[in-house]
């Protein structure tokens, strides 16, 4: 089991990668922009992390 970090703008993908990966038995941490997903990296320490490529305040490019 690995722990996943999703960060998308965008509530219905979020939710719908986040419940296959978690149907798949993976713990997921969801973020709706780029500056949570990296406020959420960091404190969460992720196997994984999925991150959108265009997100508001800080896009998928930016938060890596």
């Amino acid at each position: 089991m690995a722990k996943i970090l999703v960060a998308d703008d965008e509530r219905d993908i979020r939710d719908l990668i986040g419940f296959t990966l978690r149907f798949a038995n993976h713990e997921v941490i969801t973020a709706r922009d780029g500056l949570e997903a990296l406020r959420l990296a960091l404190q969460e320490k992720p196997d994984l992390v999925l991150l959108d490529v265009r997100m508001p305040i800080m896009t998928g490019y930016e938060t890596c």
